[in-house]
């Protein structure tokens, strides 16, 4: 099988702990060739546990012999890096958000679009079996008329020296933009688009500069209303990161799915058809099914559909579109953060 040579950017954090070992190392159309990293000794050190080159730079990095590189710094490098990548006639696979705004976004694709190479946002939790089933669920009727979704991932992040996503500078938001940004884009994949939303933000327990508390009210284009919420102020045992979807015909309920795993509890209460109305409004969990389809690591699933991408010569399902998408639809929130309104996304396109 032809393999994608990738390069890493940011070779520290979410490349070393996931993205590295569970998606480029394990993708049977990938292989890891370099990485590099502002702290050459962390870079040396997972150079080292993966065999491949230490690069002392970007510049050296991109003159290597790869095909593609993921980047995985802070947002607010996204835009010179995909650029010099796109120069250097390396496809680019970049962690969400793609820049730190719209205007960013837009940047990178055009780069990457005149260099004649792939950009696709790094959204794995899109590639989840158990979303993935919900989602045929859907499309294929049995939820009925979507009613509502909602999806939460909160953690307890506590001020940290240092911290990127604290960062207003290089990260661009808080939990909106970190979590909720991710949660955003798994209802836009089940649900459609939004056209019209209105958002809270606060710092409720933390004292750094960002938002550590964040809720989104949605209306989707197919009229379902949707909830997202995410906090960086609540125990990371206290919170079932959720996913609910509601319909005419029934729900399928989820915990523990969004998230870094591969797997999580999900079930499906659905009727085969309209009933009539019941005046006992007697509940029964008899009807719930589980939807335990086998499990694919979500990060092995981004890799190889970005690099089976490459090689087809064809866009990548991770495309850089929903990434623009997702800047769009956080600028809008935080829009409406700061003003108090709802916000229409027509006049955000």
């Amino acid at each position: 099988m032809k393999k994608v040579r990738w390069g890493v950017i940011g070779s520290g954090g979410i490349a070393r702990r996931r993205t590295i070992p569970e998606g480029i190392v394990a993708a049977e159309n990938a292989k890891l060739v370099a990485v590099c990293d502002l702290n050459p000794a962390a870079n040396a050190e997972v150079a080292r546990a993966f065999g491949v080159r230490a690069a002392d730079s970007v510049a050296a990095l991109l003159q290597s012999d790869i095909d593609a590189v993921y980047i995985a710094t802070p947002p607010g490098v996204h835009l010179v890096q995909a650029s010099a990548a796109a120069r250097a006639g390396k496809h680019v696979l970049c962690e969400k958000p793609l820049g730190m705004t719209v205007a960013e976004a837009g940047k990178m694709i055009a780069v990457c679009r005149d260099a004649g190479v792939k950009l696709g946002t790094a959204f794995m939790m899109r590639f989840h079996a158990q979303h993935r089933a919900a989602l045929q669920l859907i499309q294929s009727g049995r939820l009925g008329r979507p009613v509502l979704a909602r999806a939460q991932l909160s953690c307890w992040y506590p001020p940290i020296k240092d911290s990127w996503r604290q960062d207003p500078v290089l990260g661009g938001g808080g939990s909106l933009m970190d979590m909720g940004g991710h949660c955003i884009d798994l209802l836009e994949m089940l649900m459609g688009p939004p056209s019209a939303l209105s958002c809270a933000i606060n710092t409720t327990v933390h004292g750094y500069q960002v938002e550590d508390s964040a809720v989104v009210t949605l209306q989707f284009a197919n009229g379902a209303l949707g909830i997202v919420d995410a906090f960086f102020c609540i125990p990371d045992e206290s919170s079932l990161n959720a996913l609910e979807l509601y319909g005419s015909q029934g729900s399928i309920l989820a915990r523990g799915t969004i998230g870094q795993g591969d797997r999580g509890e999900m079930v499906a209460c659905l009727r085969e058809t309209a009933a009539g109305y019941d005046a006992q409004q007697l509940r029964s969990t008899a009807a719930a099914v589980p939807i335990d389809p086998a499990p694919k690591n979500t990060y092995e699933a981004e890799i190889e559909e970005f690099s089976q991408a490459v090689l087809d010569g064809r866009e990548p399902a991770n495309n850089a579109q929903i990434g623009l998408q997702s800047q769009r639809v956080l600028a809008a929130c935080y829009e409406s953060a700061r003003t108090g309104r709802r916000i229409s996304l027509a006049s955000n396109a």
